[in-house]
């Protein structure tokens, strides 16, 4: 137990405070089980940190432990958390918990037997925790942390710190947003290194070996959370990548169950179950028809990377600006808001919003007849006769 304090104690001091991440300011701390879920590199570690380092509790008060800790190859997590409340620790902060067997019913037992201890804890965004042995969902408050906004991205870079922009806000007058910002910045000026390299925080610390990490990123997701799924064969996870690599090809698409099959080897009744785990996971992204009700067998009527890092990462060549417009798009709306695919218009929206995403031909004539419905362009910096630029959306969370 001193050793785990010991470690925590000089990872809360090292952890930079300046720049927090979007969720930190929604989270009800309060709770006294809270649960954050979401894609390996999205920052859920260094959030921990940052709140448990905010608290100034004494070292033994306030601990962070990670659970593929070779501690917890011979010691429980029950165990452990029992000794820490002995010794008179308050809150206990635990990281990749989808690495530990029995995760959801030793947490259960520690919320349920150590009555003033509080909680957090950190997962893959590919676990559920209403199918975990031990369910936690009447318990826990859960939150599902994204990748970084371009908003985020131009407040790390120090370019300049803004407040979220409600879609409300920014569709029903666009321009006021828009003057809103200081007169000496140019938002657009770096959205292409965002869209390059933005997505991910750990991106900060190198640029050029990004999409090195990404690739060795995506195959930890397959090879390692991928296996801690119900009923996954790990040795399908070379067929999983494969299936990434022929979709980053093609998206976006309406996907073609049979023709994925072939050039895959996955069986075409598995496949609909393998394009769920690669949306689970944050590396793909399903969109479905206007309407419809979603389960795991019904085909997406399209198909997207999950957002612009992984698409100039996998793609064997520049991407089409078409595909790059779209992907950004859906990355940053289906944060805080429902997406789907209209019979019109490329982009349906909280049931109730029609958006058109293109460059500097796109125009209103295919949205004719079609209420509360945008035209989005890329090309430019401001709104323009009620067009919308594309960057703006980064500003939505």
């Amino acid at each position: 137990m001193l050793q785990l304090i010991d470690q925590s104690a000089k990872l809360i001091e090292r952890t930079p405070v300046e720049f927090k991440r979007y969720l930190y300011h929604q989270i009800r701390w309060d709770q006294r089980l809270i649960g954050i879920k979401g894609a390996r590199g999205t920052g859920k570690t260094t959030l921990l940190l940052q709140w448990l380092k905010e608290q100034d509790l004494m070292a033994h008060q306030g601990v962070y432990i990670t659970l593929d800790d070779l501690y917890f190859s011979s010691n429980s997590l029950l165990d452990t958390a029992r000794e820490f409340y002995r010794q008179g620790g308050q809150v206990l902060a635990i990281d990749e918990v989808h690495k530990y067997n029995n995760w959801s019913s030793e947490i259960k037992n520690c919320y349920d037997l150590l009555p003033d201890l509080k909680i957090i804890f950190t997962g893959s965004s590919i676990i559920d925790i209403t199918r975990q042995e031990g369910d936690l969902s009447r318990r826990v408050l859960m939150y599902d942390l994204q990748g970084m906004s371009y908003r985020e991205f131009l407040g790390i870079k120090k370019i300049v710190d803004l407040a979220p922009v409600p879609l409300e806000a920014m569709i029903s007058n666009s321009s006021d947003f828009v003057k809103a910002l200081p007169a000496d910045i140019r938002p657009a000026a770096y959205f292409q290194q965002y869209l390059r390299s933005g997505y991910y925080p750990f991106a900060l610390e190198d640029e050029e070996s990004l999409h090195q990490r990404l690739n060795q990123l995506i195959r930890t997701i397959v090879e390692y959370d991928m296996a801690e799924l119900p009923g996954f064969d790990i040795r399908n996870a070379r067929k999983m990548l494969q299936l990434l690599y022929v979709i980053a090809q093609q998206v976006p698409f309406k996907p073609n169950i049979s023709s994925l099959a072939l050039k895959t080897g996955i069986h075409r009744n598995s496949l609909p179950n393998y394009l769920h785990y690669l949306d689970q996971a944050q590396l793909i992204r399903l969109i479905y028809p206007a309407g419809s009700s979603i389960s795991i067998l019904q085909k997406p009527e399209k198909l997207f990377l999950n957002n612009t890092n992984l698409l100039y990462t996998l793609a064997t060549n520049e991407p089409e600006k078409g595909n790059v417009r779209e992907t950004f798009f859906q990355s940053q709306l289906r944060v805080n808001h429902k997406v789907e695919m209209p019979l019109k218009g490329d982009f349906f929206v909280d049931d109730t919003y029609t958006f058109e995403v293109g460059g500097k031909k796109k125009s209103s004539s295919q949205l004719q007849g079609i209420g509360k419905s945008f035209v989005v362009r890329d090309d430019i910096d401001t709104p323009l006769l009620g067009i919308i630029p594309l960057w703006a959306f980064g500003l939505l969370y």
